[in-house]
């Protein structure tokens, strides 16, 4: 467990639709990959999820940050992975690994950053104590060395990164106040926004709670270039919508496919039993995240485009070109 002087758990942030705006507020990007606390006050080097779970086992090339951590000093930050000048979460997913050969090849092939966002504890003085405007200019002062989160003030400037964070792979923004000292566990002074997008999908299936009369969930593809299609994901279905969204899907049972799709079952126990369906209906859904070829997390019906026609739901929807003036993970750290 991480040593006697280092605030634990970690501060955690609560998601709202909007930006708070004033003079009191700082603004982070939101990274996309493990929260970390890097400790050495327990005699040795640690790095801490915020479950507790020791993670330099998994992230061997972070050890020699040891060397720039004086004992009893703490930093609060986040471990990445960018290739390409794109964080990849997947990416990071696969360290946690138990053999150790497999992490220390990843290691070498595609080493993890850490990126630090706030000191804790810097040679025994409990910076923690201090509100964040103070935390700040002594991180900035005591970590060199350490790749340092950008920050603002500037409200604008924090919206503009919603709109132009996606193609780095960063995951919103982070608004946190000034005059707060830091809060472990606490969600009182650390505020999130992610920005949500919407896509056209084909629906390529559904799956059921109870056959043949009560829907649990639609599922989703888009067309690649060869004209075949990638399930992506499902959205779940209302029950305030479900007679109208059955009497839609139930012409389109396709019972003689033999196509399956697979994806963990978030409604309990046991495999949910499921039938494709004609790809000939169209689904606007609300989606965060795209990781690897599938929605990260579970999407939002909006409504059913009967105005467009199912080949048009592609990659395209959601990895539109890269534009040569967008910000990359190295970049944003050369601010």
């Amino acid at each position: 467990m991480p040593g006697p002087n280092v605030p634990f758990p970690p501060m955690e942030a609560e998601l709202v639709s909007e930006l708070p705006e004033g003079d009191e507020w700082q603004y982070e990007p939101k990274w996309d990959g493990f929260r970390g606390v890097l400790e050495n006050d327990g005699g040795e080097l640690a790095l801490w999820s915020r479950k507790e779970r020791p993670l330099l086992r998994y992230f061997p090339e972070l050890r020699p940050l040891g060397e720039l951590l004086p004992p009893h000093s703490a930093l609060d930050g986040e471990i990445v992975i960018a290739q390409d000048g794109v964080l990849d979460f997947e990416l990071m997913q696969m360290r946690l690994h138990p053999a150790e050969s497999r992490v220390n090849r990843l290691a070498a092939e595609i080493p993890a950053e850490f990126i630090a966002f706030d000191v804790l504890l810097w040679k025994g003085k409990p910076v923690h104590e201090l509100p964040l405007a103070k935390r700040r200019k002594e991180l900035q002062r005591v970590a060199k060395g350490f790749r340092l989160s950008p920050c603002t003030q500037d409200a604008e400037v924090a919206r503009g990164w919603l709109d132009t964070f996606e193609a780095a792979g960063l995951d919103g923004v982070i608004a946190k106040r000034l005059d707060s000292p830091y809060l472990p566990g606490s969600r009182e002074a650390v505020t999130k926004v992610k920005p949500y997008k919407t896509a056209d999908c084909v629906v390529v299936g559904v799956r059921w709670k109870h056959k043949p009369d009560r829907l649990a969930t639609l599922l989703l593809g888009l067309y690649r270039d060869d004209g075949q299609f990638d399930y992506v994901g499902s959205a779940a279905v209302a029950a305030s919508k479900h007679d109208q969204i059955l009497k839609l899907v139930r012409p389109l049972l396709d019972t003689k496919s033999e196509r399956r799709f697979s994806e963990p079952n978030r409604w309990g126990t046991g495999d949910l039993e499921e039938t494709p369906l004609k790809p000939k209906l169209v689904a606007e859904v609300r989606y965060d995240k795209v990781q690897g070829n599938r929605f990260r997390h579970g999407t939002k019906l909006i409504r059913f485009r009967d105005d467009k026609d199912p080949a048009d739901c592609t990659w395209r929807e959601v990895r539109p070109a890269r534009n040569p003036n967008d910000p990359t993970f190295e970049s944003l750290l050369a601010t």
